[in-house]
């Protein structure tokens, strides 16, 4: 997967279409991110404690990878991802300015 952990994203699809965020996990297996603020679900949670109310709290809910683009930290431009390869590592480039990610 190409987005990792404090990317920033642009949403590209869903309700949140044009929303940037950061993204807080990345779910691998599901092939999912969860961003910052972003495609919020209300959860009802019970009362821990004695005397403790029930809360209705926002949680952030994963949205699929294919619904985010990864923006550039260098161009600032939301753009497409690849790979360059040396002899020692790999590295995530972007397909508009070609710089390191």
């Amino acid at each position: 997967m190409k987005i990792k952990k404090n990317d920033q994203v642009l949403i590209i699809a869903g309700k949140d279409k044009g929303k940037k965020g950061k993204v807080l996990e990345v779910l691998a297996s599901a092939q999912k991110v969860v961003v910052e603020n972003i495609n919020m679900a209300k959860k009802h949670r019970r009362p821990r404690k004695q005397n403790e109310k029930g809360q209705i709290v926002q949680v952030p809910r994963p949205l699929h990878v294919s619904d985010v683009k990864l923006i550039c930290p260098k161009c600032g431009e939301a753009s497409r991802t690849g790979y360059k390869l040396t002899e020692a590592e790999k590295f995530r480039i972007c397909k508009k300015c070609g710089q390191e990610i």
